[in-house]
């Protein structure tokens, strides 16, 4: 019989202002405390920092190979809108042969 391996503890998903974001992200950039310092001084992992800064380089116009913080806010709104819609078409599709159903 296979024994199962003990799984690791998971770590509960934390969720951070975008002020403290910009902190750690400012503390990279002026060179105050390095991404090693920081991940370990806070206890974070070095890929969200690294994402933190990357976007932060995009919000600002010295990167351009993705969507900025407004453009991706804008993209999931127009997503949700556009699943609303969907769904409104549905209906009025079902209610249109309801009705044409109704009137024979």
């Amino acid at each position: 019989m296979a024994r199962k391996k003990p799984r690791a503890r998971q770590r509960s998903r934390r969720v951070f202002t975008p002020e403290f974001k910009a902190q750690i992200v400012g503390l990279v950039q002026r060179g105050e405390r390095t991404v090693p310092e920081v991940v370990r001084d806070f206890e974070l992992t070095d890929s969200v920092v690294r994402k933190w800064i990357t976007q932060a380089e995009r919000d600002a116009g010295v990167r351009s190979d993705g969507l900025t913080s407004e453009e991706k806010a804008e993209l999931a709104a127009l997503r949700k809108e556009n699943t609303r819609l969907r769904e409104d078409v549905e209906i009025l599709k079902r209610a249109t042969a309801f009705f044409a159903k109704e009137t024979r």
